[in-house]
Protein backbone atom coordinates (compact mmCIF):
# COMPACT_ATOMS: atom_id res chain seq x y z
CA UNK A 1 0.00 0.00 0.00
CA UNK A 2 2.52 2.35 1.22
CA UNK A 3 6.29 2.99 0.71
CA UNK A 4 9.00 2.32 2.84
CA UNK A 5 9.43 5.85 3.00
CA UNK A 6 5.75 6.44 3.81
CA UNK A 7 5.86 4.36 6.36
CA UNK A 8 8.75 5.78 8.35
CA UNK A 9 6.87 9.24 7.76
CA UNK A 10 3.64 7.74 9.69
CA UNK A 11 5.43 6.06 12.62
CA UNK A 12 6.34 9.62 14.07
CA UNK A 13 3.16 10.04 14.89
CA UNK A 14 2.73 6.81 16.78
CA UNK A 15 3.03 8.61 20.87
CA UNK A 16 5.64 6.46 23.11
CA UNK A 17 4.34 4.58 25.97
CA UNK A 18 4.94 6.86 28.95
CA UNK A 19 5.71 9.65 27.52
CA UNK A 20 4.40 13.42 28.97
CA UNK A 21 3.07 15.19 25.40
CA UNK A 22 2.35 18.74 24.36
CA UNK A 23 0.29 18.70 21.45
CA UNK A 24 1.96 22.05 20.26
CA UNK A 25 4.85 19.80 19.50
CA UNK A 26 2.51 18.13 16.78
CA UNK A 27 1.76 19.52 13.51
CA UNK A 28 -2.22 19.69 12.26
CA UNK A 29 -0.92 19.73 8.46
CA UNK A 30 0.90 17.31 6.09
CA UNK A 31 4.30 19.11 5.65
CA UNK A 32 5.82 16.27 3.78
CA UNK A 33 6.93 16.78 0.21
CA UNK A 34 6.75 13.10 -1.08
CA UNK A 35 2.81 13.19 -2.18
CA UNK A 36 0.17 15.26 -3.50
CA UNK A 37 -3.24 15.16 -2.52
CA UNK A 38 -4.06 12.86 -6.10
CA UNK A 39 -1.15 10.82 -5.09
CA UNK A 40 -2.67 9.82 -1.99
CA UNK A 41 -6.59 9.24 -3.60
CA UNK A 42 -4.74 6.76 -5.60
CA UNK A 43 -2.73 5.10 -2.34
CA UNK A 44 -5.84 5.31 -0.79
CA UNK A 45 -7.56 3.39 -3.02
CA UNK A 46 -5.26 0.94 -3.50
CA UNK A 47 -4.91 0.66 0.48
CA UNK A 48 -8.61 0.19 1.15
CA UNK A 49 -8.70 -2.89 -1.20
CA UNK A 50 -5.65 -4.55 0.71
CA UNK A 51 -7.41 -3.89 3.96
CA UNK A 52 -10.81 -5.63 2.66
CA UNK A 53 -8.54 -8.58 1.63
CA UNK A 54 -7.15 -8.48 5.56
CA UNK A 55 -10.33 -7.99 6.84
CA UNK A 56 -11.30 -10.98 5.02
CA UNK A 57 -8.44 -13.12 6.08
CA UNK A 58 -9.43 -12.09 9.98
CA UNK A 59 -12.97 -13.12 9.27
CA UNK A 60 -11.90 -16.25 8.54
CA UNK A 61 -9.31 -16.82 10.48
CA UNK A 62 -11.99 -15.84 13.57
CA UNK A 63 -9.16 -15.56 16.52
CA UNK A 64 -7.94 -11.80 16.80
CA UNK A 65 -10.72 -8.94 17.00
CA UNK A 66 -9.94 -4.82 15.75
CA UNK A 67 -10.98 -2.05 18.16
CA UNK A 68 -10.14 1.18 16.45
CA UNK A 69 -10.57 4.43 18.79
CA UNK A 70 -11.33 7.84 16.62
CA UNK A 71 -10.90 10.92 18.77
CA UNK A 72 -11.08 14.73 18.13
CA UNK A 73 -11.82 17.91 18.64
CA UNK A 74 -15.77 18.70 16.27
CA UNK A 75 -15.13 19.66 12.48
CA UNK A 76 -11.69 17.21 12.63
CA UNK A 77 -13.40 14.63 9.88
CA UNK A 78 -13.99 11.90 11.69
CA UNK A 79 -16.96 10.97 9.94
CA UNK A 80 -15.57 11.09 6.71
CA UNK A 81 -12.81 9.73 7.77
CA UNK A 82 -14.78 6.37 8.76
CA UNK A 83 -16.90 6.78 5.56
CA UNK A 84 -13.64 6.93 2.97
CA UNK A 85 -11.00 4.62 4.95
CA UNK A 86 -13.71 1.79 6.04
CA UNK A 87 -15.63 2.01 2.68
CA UNK A 88 -14.11 -1.09 1.25
CA UNK A 89 -14.67 -3.39 4.23
CA UNK A 90 -17.83 -5.84 4.56
CA UNK A 91 -20.37 -4.40 6.61
CA UNK A 92 -20.86 -7.72 7.92
CA UNK A 93 -17.60 -8.09 9.85
CA UNK A 94 -17.86 -4.36 10.73
CA UNK A 95 -19.54 -2.30 12.90
CA UNK A 96 -19.56 1.51 14.07
CA UNK A 97 -20.84 2.91 17.08
CA UNK A 98 -21.02 7.00 17.60
CA UNK A 99 -21.19 7.25 21.15
CA UNK A 100 -22.95 10.46 22.70
CA UNK A 101 -24.54 11.56 26.32
CA UNK A 102 -24.98 8.42 28.26
CA UNK A 103 -28.34 8.10 29.02
CA UNK A 104 -30.10 7.01 32.43
CA UNK A 105 -29.83 3.44 31.91
CA UNK A 106 -26.04 4.08 31.23
CA UNK A 107 -25.49 5.76 33.70
CA UNK A 108 -27.05 3.28 36.42
CA UNK A 109 -23.74 1.28 35.11
CA UNK A 110 -19.79 2.13 35.52
CA UNK A 111 -18.48 4.63 32.67
CA UNK A 112 -16.96 1.53 30.38
CA UNK A 113 -20.57 -1.02 30.67
CA UNK A 114 -21.67 0.78 27.61
CA UNK A 115 -18.26 0.61 25.70
CA UNK A 116 -17.98 -3.05 26.67
CA UNK A 117 -20.71 -4.32 25.02
CA UNK A 118 -19.81 -2.78 21.96
CA UNK A 119 -16.96 -4.15 21.49
CA UNK A 120 -15.89 -6.57 18.90
CA UNK A 121 -16.38 -10.38 18.53
CA UNK A 122 -13.71 -12.30 16.96
CA UNK A 123 -12.77 -12.10 13.54
CA UNK A 124 -14.93 -8.37 13.44
CA UNK A 125 -14.09 -4.81 13.52
CA UNK A 126 -15.42 -1.91 15.44
CA UNK A 127 -15.12 1.36 14.94
CA UNK A 128 -15.89 3.65 18.20
CA UNK A 129 -16.40 7.30 16.64
CA UNK A 130 -15.90 8.90 20.40
CA UNK A 131 -15.21 6.52 22.96
CA UNK A 132 -14.62 5.54 26.44
CA UNK A 133 -12.52 8.66 26.25
CA UNK A 134 -14.74 11.08 26.57
CA UNK A 135 -15.13 10.05 30.53
CA UNK A 136 -11.48 11.93 31.02
CA UNK A 137 -12.07 14.25 27.78
CA UNK A 138 -15.70 15.88 28.11
CA UNK A 139 -16.12 14.99 31.93
CA UNK A 140 -12.60 17.04 32.36
CA UNK A 141 -13.80 20.09 30.98
CA UNK A 142 -17.14 19.54 32.75
CA UNK A 143 -16.52 17.82 35.61
CA UNK A 144 -19.60 18.06 36.58
CA UNK A 145 -20.65 15.43 34.67
CA UNK A 146 -19.51 13.48 36.32
CA UNK A 147 -21.90 13.72 39.69
CA UNK A 148 -24.51 12.21 37.60
CA UNK A 149 -22.23 8.71 37.56
CA UNK A 150 -23.17 8.44 41.11
CA UNK A 151 -19.56 7.26 42.62
CA UNK A 152 -19.55 6.46 46.06
CA UNK A 153 -17.39 8.76 47.71
CA UNK A 154 -17.61 11.59 45.00
CA UNK A 155 -20.32 13.85 45.82
CA UNK A 156 -18.85 17.30 44.83
CA UNK A 157 -16.82 18.46 42.00
CA UNK A 158 -14.08 19.77 44.69
CA UNK A 159 -13.18 15.90 45.20
CA UNK A 160 -12.71 15.29 41.09
CA UNK A 161 -8.80 15.86 41.30
CA UNK A 162 -6.04 14.96 39.90
CA UNK A 163 -6.07 11.56 42.29
CA UNK A 164 -9.38 10.96 40.51
CA UNK A 165 -8.65 11.48 36.54
CA UNK A 166 -4.78 9.65 37.85
CA UNK A 167 -7.10 6.41 38.80
CA UNK A 168 -9.68 6.71 35.51
CA UNK A 169 -6.42 6.49 33.01
CA UNK A 170 -4.84 3.61 35.40
CA UNK A 171 -8.89 2.07 35.19
CA UNK A 172 -8.73 2.53 31.45
CA UNK A 173 -4.78 0.73 31.08
CA UNK A 174 -6.40 -2.45 32.66
CA UNK A 175 -9.51 -2.49 30.68
CA UNK A 176 -7.44 -2.01 27.16
CA UNK A 177 -5.03 -4.37 28.76
CA UNK A 178 -7.33 -7.04 29.51
CA UNK A 179 -9.06 -6.95 26.26
CA UNK A 180 -5.64 -6.73 24.13
CA UNK A 181 -4.48 -10.02 25.90
CA UNK A 182 -7.79 -11.66 25.05
CA UNK A 183 -6.95 -11.07 21.41
CA UNK A 184 -8.41 -7.86 20.73
CA UNK A 185 -5.79 -5.46 18.51
CA UNK A 186 -6.76 -1.80 19.55
CA UNK A 187 -5.36 1.44 17.69
CA UNK A 188 -6.31 4.92 18.89
CA UNK A 189 -6.34 7.88 16.62
CA UNK A 190 -6.41 11.43 17.37
CA UNK A 191 -7.38 13.65 14.63
CA UNK A 192 -4.95 16.94 15.75
CA UNK A 193 -7.01 20.04 14.10
CA UNK A 194 -5.88 23.28 14.35
CA UNK A 195 -7.92 26.33 16.03
CA UNK A 196 -7.77 27.91 12.53
CA UNK A 197 -9.17 24.95 10.34
CA UNK A 198 -11.91 24.15 12.73
CA UNK A 199 -13.10 27.77 12.50
CA UNK A 200 -13.09 27.70 8.95
CA UNK A 201 -14.60 24.35 8.71
CA UNK A 202 -17.67 25.76 10.65
CA UNK A 203 -18.31 28.90 8.66
CA UNK A 204 -18.29 26.28 5.57
CA UNK A 205 -21.43 24.71 7.95
CA UNK A 206 -22.70 28.15 8.18
CA UNK A 207 -22.31 29.21 4.76
CA UNK A 208 -22.99 26.37 2.65
CA UNK A 209 -26.42 25.24 2.37
CA UNK A 210 -25.55 21.44 1.62
CA UNK A 211 -23.48 21.71 4.65
CA UNK A 212 -26.74 23.29 7.41
CA UNK A 213 -27.11 19.96 8.83
CA UNK A 214 -23.80 19.28 10.26
CA UNK A 215 -23.94 22.93 12.42
CA UNK A 216 -24.42 22.65 15.83
CA UNK A 217 -24.29 25.40 18.14
CA UNK A 218 -23.30 23.32 20.99
CA UNK A 219 -20.07 23.01 19.29
CA UNK A 220 -19.24 26.85 19.27
CA UNK A 221 -19.99 26.83 22.76
CA UNK A 222 -17.50 24.06 23.10
CA UNK A 223 -14.94 25.78 21.18
CA UNK A 224 -14.91 28.43 24.64
CA UNK A 225 -13.01 25.96 25.96
CA UNK A 226 -10.51 24.97 22.92
CA UNK A 227 -7.16 25.39 25.93
CA UNK A 228 -8.91 22.96 28.43
CA UNK A 229 -9.60 20.46 25.56
CA UNK A 230 -5.95 20.77 24.85
CA UNK A 231 -4.61 20.15 28.09
CA UNK A 232 -7.34 17.17 28.25
CA UNK A 233 -6.42 15.83 25.19
CA UNK A 234 -2.61 15.70 26.57
CA UNK A 235 -3.04 14.06 29.88
CA UNK A 236 -5.30 11.34 28.49
CA UNK A 237 -2.91 10.29 25.55
CA UNK A 238 0.35 10.60 27.85
CA UNK A 239 -1.11 8.37 30.85
CA UNK A 240 -2.78 6.13 27.66
CA UNK A 241 -0.44 5.64 25.05
CA UNK A 242 0.73 1.83 26.06
CA UNK A 243 2.90 -0.48 23.90
CA UNK A 244 -0.91 -2.77 23.63
CA UNK A 245 -2.55 0.52 22.85
CA UNK A 246 -0.81 2.86 21.21
CA UNK A 247 -2.37 6.69 20.51
CA UNK A 248 -1.25 8.05 17.21
CA UNK A 249 -1.61 12.08 16.42
CA UNK A 250 -2.46 12.46 12.85
CA UNK A 251 -2.73 15.92 11.51
CA UNK A 252 -6.52 16.48 10.46
CA UNK A 253 -5.76 19.75 8.63
CA UNK A 254 -5.55 18.29 5.79
CA UNK A 255 -8.04 14.90 5.57
CA UNK A 256 -6.85 13.99 2.14
CA UNK A 257 -3.96 13.27 4.12
CA UNK A 258 -5.33 12.46 7.54
CA UNK A 259 -7.48 9.55 5.82
CA UNK A 260 -4.19 8.28 4.22
CA UNK A 261 -2.12 8.17 7.25
CA UNK A 262 -5.02 6.23 9.35
CA UNK A 263 -5.55 4.05 6.66
CA UNK A 264 -1.19 3.31 6.28
CA UNK A 265 -1.39 2.58 10.25
CA UNK A 266 -4.25 0.25 10.09
CA UNK A 267 -2.98 -1.85 7.16
CA UNK A 268 0.62 -1.59 9.08
CA UNK A 269 -0.98 -3.24 12.03
CA UNK A 270 -2.60 -6.07 10.17
CA UNK A 271 0.24 -6.76 7.99
CA UNK A 272 2.09 -7.51 11.67
CA UNK A 273 -0.29 -9.83 12.40
CA UNK A 274 0.97 -12.08 9.45
CA UNK A 275 -2.65 -13.02 9.58
CA UNK A 276 -3.90 -16.13 6.60
CA UNK A 277 -6.75 -18.36 5.89
CA UNK A 278 -7.01 -21.07 8.17
CA UNK A 279 -5.59 -24.10 7.12
CA UNK A 280 -8.01 -27.07 6.67
CA UNK A 281 -7.54 -30.72 8.53
CA UNK A 282 -7.40 -33.56 7.03
CA UNK A 283 -10.95 -34.19 7.29
CA UNK A 284 -11.68 -31.02 5.97
CA UNK A 285 -9.68 -31.43 2.78
CA UNK A 286 -11.79 -34.79 2.51
CA UNK A 287 -14.81 -33.50 2.36
CA UNK A 288 -13.66 -30.96 -0.53
CA UNK A 289 -12.33 -34.05 -2.64
CA UNK A 290 -15.52 -35.70 -1.77
CA UNK A 291 -17.46 -32.59 -2.85
CA UNK A 292 -15.48 -32.43 -6.35
CA UNK A 293 -16.57 -35.96 -6.62
CA UNK A 294 -20.41 -35.33 -6.35
CA UNK A 295 -20.27 -32.15 -8.00
CA UNK A 296 -18.90 -33.78 -11.35
CA UNK A 297 -20.89 -37.00 -10.97
CA UNK A 298 -24.11 -34.62 -11.08
CA UNK A 299 -22.78 -32.61 -14.20
CA UNK A 300 -22.38 -35.78 -15.67
CA UNK A 301 -25.85 -36.94 -15.29
CA UNK A 302 -26.91 -33.41 -16.18
CA UNK A 303 -25.02 -33.64 -19.27
CA UNK A 304 -26.73 -37.20 -20.17
CA UNK A 305 -30.44 -36.30 -19.44
CA UNK A 306 -32.33 -36.36 -22.50
CA UNK A 307 -34.11 -33.68 -23.73
CA UNK A 308 -37.98 -33.60 -23.73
Amino acid sequence: MLSEEDFFEIKKFKVKPGKAIQLQDYSTDYEGKTLTKSQSQSLLDAGIEHLAEMQEKLYAQNQYSVLIILQAMDAAGKDSAVKHIMSGFNPLGVKVYSFKAPTPQELDHHYLWRHIIALPGRGEIAIHNRSHYENVLVTRVHPELILKERIPGIDSVKKINQKFWSRRFRQINRFEKNISQNGTIILKFFLHLSKEEQKKRFLERINESEKHWKFALKDLQERVHWKEYQFAYEEAIGATSTPYAPWYIIPADDKWYARLAIAGVIYQQFNALNIDYPELTEVQQAELRMGKELLAKESVRDISRPVA
